[in-house]
C-alpha cells in the first residue's frame, strides 16, 4: 500500500481470547483431536502455542510425537471442524468485547479483525459475537507465509483498511500477536490471558490492561490523539 485514506484510522482486534472466549474451546477441541491420534495434550501444553496458527500447533506436536503426515491432515481437518461447530453453537462474547469495538468506532476508527484462526473459524465466531457495528476487514494468518509473530497479518489487514499501519491500533491478549503488531509500526494495546504470568511479557506495550472493560473511552482518546498526526 502505497498511502492510505487520508485521516483514516483503525483498531485491529485479535479475536480468539480476546472478543471471543473461545481458549477454553480450542484447548477440548485440541485435546480431544490429539487424543484420537494416541497423543495425550494437557491443557498447560496446549497453552503453549497459544495465539500460533493451527498448522504451527499441528506441526509442533507432530515433530515432538512422531506423527505421520496422514495424521497431521485429519488433525488440521478435525480441529478445525470441531472448532466451527463449537464456537458457533457455544461461544460467548468476552466482558466488554462489544462495548470496546463500539468505543473505538464511535472514535472514528475503522474496525478490522486480525487473527490466526483459519477463516472458516473466524466466520463462525463473527457470527455468533454479531458484533453492534461493522468489521471492514477480518483477515486470517493463515493467508500469510508466516502466522504471528511475524508481522504480514497486520501488514496486510491494513492494507485491505486501507491505512497506514502507524495509524492503527492493534489489541491482543497473546505476547506472539502483540509482538506482530508492534513489529507492524502499530500501537499496542494488551488484554493479557490470565496464562501468561510473566509481568515482561507485554512490557513492550503500549498499554497494559486487565480486561476490555478497561478500554473506556479515555483510552481510546490517547490513541485517537496518537494516530492523528501518523501516517
Amino acid at each position: 500500500m502505497a498511502e492510505g485514506r487520508r485521516g483514516a484510522r483503525a483498531a485491529i482486534f485479535d479475536l480468539d481470547g480476546l472478543l471471543i472466549d473461545s481458549e477454553p474451546i480450542w484447548r477440548r477441541v485440541e485435546v480431544a483431536a490429539f487424543a484420537a491420534e494416541g497423543v495425550a495434550l494437557t491443557d498447560a501444553m496446549c497453552a503453549t502455542t497459544m495465539g500460533w496458527r493451527l498448522d504451527a500447533v499441528v506441526a509442533h506436536w507432530a515433530r515432538r510425537f512422531d506423527l505421520t503426515g496422514a495424521a497431521r491432515e485429519r488433525l488440521s481437518r478435525g480441529i478445525v471442524d470441531g472448532m466451527v461447530a463449537e464456537v458457533a453453537a457455544t461461544g460467548e462474547a468476552m466482558p466488554g468485547a462489544a462495548a470496546a469495538v463500539e468505543r473505538f468506532h464511535r472514535r472514528g476508527f475503522l474496525i478490522g479483525v486480525c487473527s490466526s484462526s483459519p477463516p472458516p473459524v473466524i466466520e463462525a465466531a463473527l457470527g455468533r459475537l454479531a458484533l453492534p457495528v461493522p468489521v471492514a476487514v477480518a483477515h486470517s494468518a493463515f493467508d500469510e507465509a508466516h502466522g504471528k509473530p511475524h508481522p504480514a497479518c497486520y501488514l496486510t489487514t491494513a492494507a485491505r483498511l486501507e491505512v497506514e499501519p502507524s495509524t492503527c491500533v492493534a489489541l491482543e491478549d497473546s505476547p506472539a500477536g502483540a509482538i506482530a503488531a508492534a513489529a507492524a509500526r502499530m500501537a499496542v494495546v494488551a488484554v493479557p490471558d490470565p496464562s501468561f504470568h510473566d509481568p515482561e511479557a507485554f512490557a513492550f506495550c503500549d498499554a497494559v490492561v486487565g480486561r476490555l472493560d478497561d478500554v473506556d473511552y479515555d483510552l481510546v482518546d490517547r490513541f485517537a490523539a496518537r494516530t492523528a498526526g501518523a501516517g
